[in-house]
């Protein structure tokens, strides 16, 4: 397979505070694959995700998507182009479930008619059953249903990259645990390229072909999740410890 995405030596600096976010960044994502960037707060994972559809521009090397540099992309061509989810959603607060996920497809034009279908398979798609929802508004819903309409607007276009930062990071554990379940059986269906970040390593043993960890701005880790889990590298074995303290307290405590 081919590199759907693809950073090469990609830096970041903002000069204002003097600090290097992205320090020489070089993997590609794999078609058809899922890639999870992992990582401290301030590592540099979101900035180097929205590398991808430009939303941040690299002050030094390149991001190339399907084999093209994103620099020779026209941005809002490029931006409907790839799908992007979000924590907070980013729905609109007066527009229906209905018209949220069709908003791509009214900007390119697309019949009403075709676009409210397009807009009911789709919340039929991530388990929104689209009579009930789709004239729902965003308080009319809860937190996992509106991260459930945030993910079917970005798959509306029918984009073959997803990038999604933290999707999941702000609802309970168990309606975390159900979109988790809805996204793996999806992507093995659709076969999309993902990007995504998440500091939550089960989150990423799961949903993860492969596992980046950044570390300053630098990748120091880029493995399978098995190899991830037992790798000895100093900065991988601390990041799965600190996922398995209460589990490890646990143990002491009956062997006490």
């Amino acid at each position: 397979m081919s590199a759907a995405i693809e950073f090469r030596n990609v830096g970041f600096w903002m000069a204002q505070r003097r600090r290097r976010l992205l320090d020489g960044i070089s993997f590609g994502v794999e078609a058809g694959t899922t890639t999870v960037v992992l990582g401290r707060s301030g590592s540099g994972k979101t900035t180097l995700l929205k590398t991808v559809n430009r939303v941040v521009e690299p002050t030094s090397g390149e991001v190339w998507l399907h084999g093209k540099n994103v620099r020779d992309a026209e941005l809002i061509r490029l931006r409907r182009s790839v799908g992007y989810v979000i924590q907070e959603t980013g729905l609109f607060p007066h527009m229906t479930a209905e018209r949220d996920v069709g908003l791509v497809l009214e900007a390119e034009g697309m019949p009403l008619k075709e676009r409210v279908l397009r807009s009911h398979e789709l919340l039929n798609a991530v388990g929104l059953e689209a009579r009930v929802f789709a004239s729902r508004y965003p308080h009319q819903l809860s937190g996992g249903q509106k991260q459930r309409v945030g993910l079917a607007r970005a798959l509306a276009a029918e984009a073959r990259v997803l990038l999604m930062d933290e999707p999941f990071g702000a609802l309970d554990p168990l309606t975390r645990g159900e979109m988790q379940d809805m996204l793996r059986e999806l992507l093995a269906r659709l076969r999309m390229t993902v990007l995504l970040v998440t500091h939550d390593l089960d989150e990423a043993l799961f949903l993860g072909d492969r596992i980046v960890l950044l570390s300053e701005g630098k990748v120091v880790a880029n493995l399978l999740p098995t190899e991830f889990v037992h790798s000895r590298q100093p900065e991988v074995e601390a990041y799965v410890l600190a996922f398995h303290r209460g589990e490890l307290s646990v143990a002491e405590e009956k062997r006490a």
